[in-house]
């Protein structure tokens, strides 16, 4: 059986964690003035991907991951 390719682009946006993945949050990158500061403080950090996206993000994201 031949290896199991990684999809590159899944594989920089995705981290796998103890419980699942993480991905970046979108709307972070540019023009940024306009938004409030609430909104780019929740914007911060990592969120969880959801329940119904986990088992195409495992299927890109065979192996462990960085």
């Amino acid at each position: 059986m031949p290896k199991l390719k990684t999809n590159r682009g899944a594989a920089k946006r995705f981290r796998r964690t103890a419980k699942g993945f993480k991905h970046k949050r979108t709307n972070k990158s540019h023009i940024l003035t306009k938004m409030t500061p609430k909104r780019k403080r929740q914007l911060r950090g990592f969120g969880d991907v959801s329940a119904a996206d986990v088992a195409a993000v495992k299927r890109m994201v065979p192996k462990k991951g960085r």
